[in-house]
């Protein structure tokens, strides 16, 4: 294998993991809250499509990342006012949302008539063109648009919030015992629906960089491809802690880049079985942390202020 191989795998793997990263890092506040969103595969692929749209109709990425947030927000106080505040099964309330995004999405598509074969604005470039000639690390690291960047260094201050600041500490303390921290006067639900929007808000915001970042295009019938559930997947894996959650998804970011370079290749295996790599990782890591990972105690829990 050669080296210019390894290096645009490797180029791959960062951009490819970056719109993990980015859902991730709102399900690592929504599930530490005890609310798991299970429509971020849902919220994600309704980001994907809204970014493209706004993008064409506007020429501009930057509104079209705004607008992609907002709209994920809105999705995240839906979700929290009927987890949270209805106390619905978090798991039949978070397919539902995926359910109606994979038929909303299509619908919506068919109506962008204009945008079907149009390759929007994109995401640009972080660093000059020059820096991109410096040995391994340009092409790796400074050939990547901002988005990338964004998610690379996110993970630190989601981590510094979490762990190091008053809001972070009483979103952990939320999940953990909601009755003590509610006899402790702090504002159980109002805490709670603020991290699920934050979950939903960046859901969306991945779903856009998935698209902007890299095709600048949408394809009907499933644009993120599971991703949500493979995010899921890394939070669990990364035990809800932002930065270790950050490297899962990077490493199923690189099983992703791995498989299409090596259907296009030509590699002898059956595409259908590359396909499947990445998924086969995220089960294979699930197993690896059964029993020896510990959520918080009321995940998935709904809450009642009568318990207390």
């Amino acid at each position: 294998m050669s080296p210019d191989i390894i290096i645009d795998w490797l180029q791959a793997s960062l951009r490819w993991g970056a719109p993990l990263i980015l859902v991730a890092i709102g399900e690592v506040y929504s599930e530490r809250s005890g609310v798991i969103n299970m429509g971020i595969e849902g919220i994600m692929l309704f980001g994907a499509l809204a970014g493209i749209a706004i993008s064409f109709f506007t020429g501009n990425v930057l509104l079209a990342t705004i607008g992609t947030m907002i709209l994920g927000a809105l999705f995240g106080l839906a979700v929290a006012f009927l987890t949270v505040s209805r106390k619905t099964n978090q798991v039949v309330t978070g397919l539902m949302v995926n359910l109606m995004a994979l038929g909303g999405t299509n619908l919506l598509f068919a109506l962008l008539s204009e945008s079907r074969h149009v390759r929007v604005e994109r995401y640009p470039l972080l660093f000059p063109e020059s820096f991109s000639n410096i040995p391994i690390l340009g092409p790796v690291l400074f050939r990547q648009p901002v988005s990338t960047w964004v998610a690379l260094i996110l993970p630190f201050i989601a981590a510094y919030i979490l762990y190091r600041t008053d809001w972070g500490l009483n979103v952990r303390a939320v999940g953990e015992n909601p009755q003590a921290a509610a006899t402790a006067g702090l504002p159980v639900i109002k805490l709670k629906y603020q991290a699920v929007i934050l979950s939903g808000l960046f859901a969306a915001l991945g779903g856009c960089v998935l698209t902007l970042a890299e095709v600048g295009y949408f394809a009907s019938g499933g644009m993120t491809a599971g991703r949500g559930f493979v995010v899921l997947a890394a939070v669990v894996v990364g035990g809800w802690d932002p930065l270790k959650t950050a490297l899962v998804c990077l490493v199923f970011g690189a099983a992703d880049a791995a498989q299409l370079r090596m259907q296009t290749a030509g590699s002898v295996i059956p595409y259908q079985f590359l396909q499947m790599l990445p998924y086969l990782i995220t089960v294979i890591a699930l197993a690896g942390v059964v029993g020896r990972s510990r959520p918080p105690k009321t995940w998935g829990a709904p809450y009642d202020p009568a318990d207390i």
